[in-house]
This record gives C-alpha cells, sequence and structure tokens, in this order.
C-alpha cells in the first residue's frame, strides 16, 4: 500500500493497525481527513476510534510548541438549522477544524445522499470515554470547563473513578463573566492541558473559542461538548441503547425536558430533516 493509500486507509478507519500504520508516516493533519457536505456543513468521514487515536495524536503533537490548539466540534440537527438561519452561528462553525456527526439521522441519510458516507455517529458522549482511554495509555492530560459548579465536581470525580490514570489538571465551572475571562485562559494555560473540553452549550462554547482560541496557546486540543458533563456527573441519563440506534435520542430527551426542549425539536427537527435532504452531496 503506497503513502497516500495508506493514510486514506487510516483516516477512512479501514487500516487494522492503525498506530503502527500511522508510526510509519506524517501524522494527518485535521484538513486531511476526507470531509462530506451534510445539511450544508462539511462533516468528517471519519469513525469514532480513528477520531480518537488522531484527536490525541494532534493534543500531544502541539504539546510545548505555544500554538493555538486544534478544535474539534460537533453538529446535529439542531446545529444544522442554526447554522441555516444565523450566519454569525455559521461563521463560528465554519472556525472549527473538524465537524463530527452527533446524530444518527445525519449518519443515515449520508449513506444515500453523500458520495462519502459518515461511518457512524461520533457523540461526543462516546467520544470522551474513547480518548480517555487512550489518554491514560499515552499520558494525556484533560482539563474541563462547563457546566454548574456542583455538576463539574462529579463529572469531574466520576470520570477519575473510571479513569484512575487519567491525568485531570483542571475542573471549572462554566460560569465564565467577561471579567473573569481572561484570568480563565491564563489559569488553563497554566495547567496545560493537552485536552480542553468545554461545555457551555451552543452558541457560547463556540463563541468561548473563537475568542480565546489564538490566547490558548498551552492547550493541545479543544472539543466543544455541550451537555457533556451534565451526562457525566449523573445528572442526566443517556436513552436506552436502542432509542440510541433508532436515531430517537433527541425524542428521548424532549419527552424528560418537555417544556425546554419539546418546542426546540418541533421547530429544528423538520428543518434539519429538509436541509439534509436538500444540501448534502
Amino acid at each position: 500500500m503506497n503513502s497516500m493509500a495508506q493514510k486514506l486507509a487510516i483516516l477512512q478507519g479501514t487500516t487494522p493497525a492503525l498506530t503502527s500504520s500511522r508510526a510509519r508516516m506524517a501524522l494527518p493533519a485535521p484538513s486531511d481527513v476526507e470531509t462530506s457536505l451534510l445539511g450544508g456543513l462539511p462533516i468528517a468521514v471519519i469513525d469514532r476510534a480513528t477520531s480518537a487515536e488522531l484527536m490525541v495524536d494532534w493534543a500531544l503533537e502541539r504539546r510545548g510548541q505555544a500554538k493555538p490548539p486544534v478544535y474539534v466540534t460537533s453538529a446535529n440537527g439542531q446545529v444544522l438549522a442554526n447554522c441555516a438561519s444565523d450566519p454569525e452561528i455559521r461563521a463560528l462553525f465554519d472556525e472549527a477544524d473538524l465537524i463530527h456527526a452527533d446524530g444518527n439521522p445525519m449518519v443515515a441519510i449520508s449513506r444515500f445522499k453523500c458520495a462519502a458516507p459518515i461511518p457512524e455517529r461520533a457523540a461526543t458522549t462516546d467520544l470522551v470515554h474513547d480518548v480517555a482511554r487512550i489518554a491514560e495509555a499515552r499520558g494525556a492530560s484533560f482539563y474541563l470547563l462547563g457546566a454548574s459548579e456542583e455538576v463539574i465536581r462529579k463529572a469531574e470525580a466520576n470520570l477519575r473513578a473510571l479513569y484512575p490514570r487519567l491525568a485531570i489538571v483542571g475542573a471549572r465551572n462554566g460560569y465564565v463573566s467577561a471579567g473573569d475571562e481572561d484570568a480563565v485562559v491564563a489559569a488553563i494555560n497554566a495547567a496545560a492541558p493537552d485536552f480542553l473540553w468545554i461545555g457551555m452549550g451552543v452558541p457560547l462554547e463556540q463563541r468561548f473559542v473563537s475568542r480565546n482560541r489564538e490566547r490558548l496557546t498551552g492547550v493541545g486540543l479543544v472539543k466543544t461538548s455541550g451537555g457533556l458533563f451534565d451526562f457525566l456527573s449523573g445528572a442526566k441519563s443517556r436513552a436506552p441503547k436502542v432509542m440510541q440506534a433508532l436515531g430517537l435520542e433527541w425524542l428521548y430527551r424532549a419527552l424528560l425536558e418537555p417544556r425546554r426542549l419539546g418546542k426546540r425539536y418541533l421547530a429544528t427537527n423538520p428543518h434539519a430533516l429538509w436541509l439534509l435532504l436538500t444540501r448534502s452531496k
């Protein structure tokens, strides 16, 4: 297999000996990852396992380099709808180096609308565990930023219990005022995490990255994370596996929080479906 074919195989998740294969070639950049236009956004054509490996590689590659971090985010139906209707939000997502598909309907529709289908959903609530297992083995560190004080402390404690060898070098709630932001960025840089997981919700977390990415030179990779810490802390539960497989996790969440999420999903889901059917290739 020549080097280009080998690289493509790695990025598409079809090379069994992922780590050893990558060790024999230059590390692929985020821009090397194939994308498909899905609902109007360039979505990475990559499986979770390959993505987790590359994310750790990218984060560690920047250790001590004093460069802005790699920026990875995710899109679901709500994001697609918001990006299509709000130019400011679309511009925020255009700044990302890589956008994961965080929704099974996106994966399903890509199979008949895109020349390169998305292999699987890369939900942050799953991906964080993929990355944590590799980070434990390779010595990569985490910093957690987001949610309430109670939730972030519980999420940190649960993550430490699950991955006792994982270096968590800091955790802070996500209530960051304009006056606090410089100090928060300085504290993160001083901790020098390989990964900064930011869970403030869309678009607050994307705005935080946009304002501060050039200053976060002590960070290897930033991953926006939505409600990740609510799930890690146990404050919220995931949908049953069968509902996840059927792409109905949004329905499960709406049933649990009808007043907050019901109206939102009624407004965004039809729009997102239309975008997936008309703005994908």
